[in-house]
């Protein structure tokens, strides 16, 4: 497990486009057919990462919470799954039920996703308003595995808060930290 911040895309970026198989349902889906009316949340998890399974529950909440406000979220797994077969499509179809994921979860069989968003570990979070323009890349909370602080989601929730509220969003962004993305 090597601990890997994210890389900070640069706020006003475009999100990138995307057309993924979802897991769940076995269908491709598009980033202009899941985005959220008022913002979208682009989340790079995995099943194995100790990072991702620390805040799995809240990963939830948010999701559950924001999603009648109008932002969705939308998560995608890019891990080699030839190294990593605990990554593949089928184990994260069983994870995400497990989980009760109540979001997509997408399949990035080339990595070309990740890459295009210059995601680096797992969880990493990019925030968009309305017009797909990045708002926030950076931790859902102070909590890591094994600190002893609580996962709240509090800094990803003041970011979706504000988008919601058409408030001002801090650049003063602390980046997430996890497992690195498993490159091919």
């Amino acid at each position: 497990m090597a601990l890997t911040p994210s890389n900070m895309l640069p706020l006003g970026t475009k999100a990138p486009d995307f057309s993924l198989i979802d897991t769940k349902d076995d269908q491709i889906k598009s980033l202009t057919e899941l985005k959220g009316n008022k913002g979208t949340l682009v989340m790079f998890i995995c099943n194995h990462c100790p990072f991702v399974i620390h805040v799995n529950e809240e990963l939830v909440k948010l999701a559950n919470d924001y999603h009648p406000k109008g932002i969705n979220v939308i998560a995608i797994s890019s891990n080699d799954v030839e190294n990593y077969p605990q990554d593949g499509p089928e184990k994260m179809k069983i994870h995400a039920k497990e989980n009760h994921y109540p979001f997509p979860y997408l399949y990035d069989e080339t990595q070309e996703v990740a890459k295009a968003y210059d995601a680096a570990c797992t969880p990493d979070f990019f925030l968009f308003d309305k017009d797909l323009e990045l708002v926030y890349a950076g931790q859902l909370d102070s909590s890591r595995p094994g600190n002893d602080i609580p996962v709240t989601g509090n800094d990803l929730r003041a970011a979706m808060d504000a988008l919601l509220n058409n408030e001002t969003i801090s650049p003063n962004q602390k980046p997430s930290m996890g497992c690195n993305i498993k490159w091919k």
